[in-house]
């Protein structure tokens, strides 16, 4: 099996090296070269043609988003964004990731190199994504109209391509939504960024989960990035229950952590979506789902960037139904909705 030829494309030559030595360590990966702007990047690609793309989201004579912008629009290719663990770092890779970037990593602290542990996986699985040109990611849609909840609790999970597939579902729901629950695979730190970015976007109002938080109408909850997995609990009184703990799935937070929690909490009034993304997370937690008489959906494979997470779903039947990118947010609001409405 050939090897993914990997791009590194970043100003700093220290950060540059750091990448090269991690993926290096793979046989799977080939580091083939190196670029230090846009400018010796573009040259690179036309010479090199590697499969994936690592690029820094600053650099000088053209910043990585504009950079990305013209690779999207002229070669789509697979390209894995990395960034500095900072707001504005996490506000240019959410737009990087609605750009068409498929993945990304945050730039590891002198305090924290594990921060590149995931970084060859995530090169390998943007070498599988199915990347679309730029034009052709997240269409805005209106919101949904007439909407009434019957009272469910709407869980749903993501990794890669979650940002892009999220927005076009969340930016179809009404202001009076189902309470909604998200875990998305995302570094520590992007996640309030995320949340305040589909706050912006959507009508419903959009956070980052903390622990006591009531869960109502209207209102969607982003699992935090980083040290804690989100549930929920509670009698009358549903709330959000952020709790520490070890990864599962390698992943924390973690989608079948939050669907288990949804499964005993809710039993079949509740409704669960997994969408793109690499692994099995969530998987069996939706298994745990549909066995409580809870509704549950699936991203196709058509649709999906990667479509990892949906199909071990589906493959060990968690998934009642599964559904393009396009149709999600229809099926879900009449899975959540009065009978009334649904005939409308």
């Amino acid at each position: 099996m050939s090897r993914v030829r990997v791009l590194i494309v970043d100003d700093s030559a220290t950060m540059r090296s750091l990448i090269a030595a991690v993926l290096r360590r793979d046989p799977e990966l080939e580091v083939v070269g190196q670029a230090a702007d846009p400018i010796e990047a573009r040259q690179a690609i036309k010479t090199l043609d590697p499969d994936v793309i690592t690029l820094d989201v600053e650099m000088p004579n053209m910043n990585g988003l504009d950079f990305l912008e013209k690779i999207m629009r002229l070669r789509p290719m697979p390209v894995v964004m990395v960034s500095t663990l900072t707001a504005r770092g996490a506000e240019a890779t959410l737009e990087a990731l609605s750009l068409g970037a498929v993945d990304c990593v945050a730039k590891p602290s002198t305090a924290g190199m594990h921060a590149f542990d995931d970084l060859a996986d995530k090169v390998k699985a943007a070498s599988r994504a199915r990347v679309r040109p730029f034009g052709e990611a997240t269409r805005q849609h209106a919101p949904a109209r007439d909407f009434a909840s019957n009272g469910a609790v709407l869980a749903m999970g993501s990794s890669t391509g979650g940002v892009e597939a999220l927005i076009s579902v969340l930016s179809q729901f009404p202001a009076n939504c189902p309470p909604t629950v998200i875990t998305q695979h995302m570094p520590a730190t992007f996640t309030r960024s995320f949340a305040d970015r589909l706050n912006r976007l959507c009508a419903p109002a959009v956070s980052e989960a903390t622990d006591g938080a009531l869960l109502i109408p209207g209102h969607v909850y982003i699992a935090a990035g980083g040290e804690a997995h989100l549930e929920i609990g509670g009698g009358a009184q549903l709330r959000c229950r952020v709790r520490p703990g070890e990864p599962v799935n390698g992943h924390r937070p973690s989608v079948d952590v939050l669907f288990n929690s949804v499964a005993r909490t809710m039993g079949s009034k509740a409704a669960g979506v997994i969408l793109t993304g690499m692994g099995r997370d969530g998987a069996q937690g939706l298994l745990a789902m549909r066995e409580a008489g809870a509704h549950t959906l699936g991203q196709d494979e058509a649709s999906s960037i990667v479509y990892g997470m949906p199909k071990v779903a589906f493959e060990i039947g968690a998934v009642e139904r599964q559904l393009p990118l396009d149709r999600m947010a229809s099926e879900i609001l009449k899975l959540t909705a009065l009978e009334r409405v649904e005939r409308h």
